[in-house]
């Protein structure tokens, strides 16, 4: 996996934990699950969490952009409940076929 990818998900990881106490973990998919780096992808990313509301969604977006800046990458990021994320078929069956889950420390098994 590219090092700016593995290192986003880490930093994403370590920030919601640490801001969010009800942060379950986030998915992986789309073009970074082959391991190389993509110049023109965004790094896409599905963040789980037991509440999702606007107020949330405000305290993301900065954690977000801070990252993005830091490593110089594009991530696409969909905050999402459990039931949200089933409700929305298409990516939740794409991310669930192909996408990777770490949890709330940013390990997966499939490394």
């Amino acid at each position: 996996m590219s090092g700016k990818v593995y290192e986003a998900i880490k930093l994403l990881s370590a920030a919601f934990r640490k801001k969010f106490d009800d942060y379950k973990g986030l998915y992986l998919f789309g073009a970074f699950l082959d391991g190389k780096d993509h110049e023109d992808e965004d790094i896409e990313i599905v963040a789980l969490f037991d509440a999702q509301d606007k107020s949330k969604r405000e305290e993301i977006w900065p954690i977000v952009g801070k990252i993005e800046t830091e490593l110089e990458v594009c991530i696409d990021l969909y905050p999402y409940t459990e039931d949200e994320f089933k409700k929305d078929e298409d990516l939740y069956n794409e991310v669930i076929e192909d996408g990777v889950f770490y949890n709330p420390l940013g390990i997966t098994k499939r490394m």
